[in-house]
């Protein structure tokens, strides 16, 4: 990640490129940035381990089968699947050559009640699984503000450190206009 910033940044510098360059008292060069990049990556995912894990620990089993149903629910596959069984559904009942075996004839009661069944039980289980979910951005959201907040003053703290150094400097350019006055 840093790496790739970095290259970008230093395409426009193709000509003048440095060997090593001097950031936070460390040298960046090649092997720095590549174990920058690991523990970038290894803190973020801990982070997310962190809070996999702090969910599962939180959330009880019937949530988490929930979870999953939704999960089912609101996908591709899902979609297939009901698509599938409801048109082989039809087509049994329908066709002659299976008259003997049909358990739903036209106008497909039966499909009716089971499909008012499927809705009234997957809607408020996906409802479930939606509130889980916005608790748990909800706390996500908690702890990129609290990063958020760490990073602004830390932000403050270098820019008054900056200041501090602007106004040195000033101090030492106006001794150093004063001193060329008096030689």
């Amino acid at each position: 990640m840093v790496q790739n910033i970095w290259k970008k940044m230093n395409l426009k510098k193709q000509i003048e490129k440095p060997k090593k360059i001097q950031g936070f008292d460390i040298d960046l060069n090649q092997e720095n940035l590549s174990r920058i990049d690991r523990l970038v990556d290894r803190y973020e995912s801990e982070i997310l381990h962190q809070l996999n894990s702090d969910y599962t620990q939180r959330t009880k089993w019937s949530d988490r089968i929930a979870d999953k149903i939704a999960q089912f629910g609101g996908s591709w596959k899902f979609i297939i699947y009901f698509s599938c069984t409801l048109a082989v559904w039809m087509i049994w009942n329908s066709l002659s050559i299976t008259q003997a075996f049909h358990f739903d004839s036209e106008p497909f009661i039966l499909l009716n009640l089971c499909l008012s069944f499927i809705a009234a039980f997957q809607a408020p289980v996906i409802m479930m699984s939606q509130n889980r979910q916005a608790i748990r951005d909800k706390n996500e959201s908690m702890i990129d503000f609290a990063i958020n907040y760490k990073a602004e003053q830390e932000i403050d703290d270098m820019q008054s450190r900056l200041h501090n150094i602007e106004s040195q400097l000033t101090e030492i350019r106006d001794l150093l206009k004063q001193q060329k006055k008096e030689n």
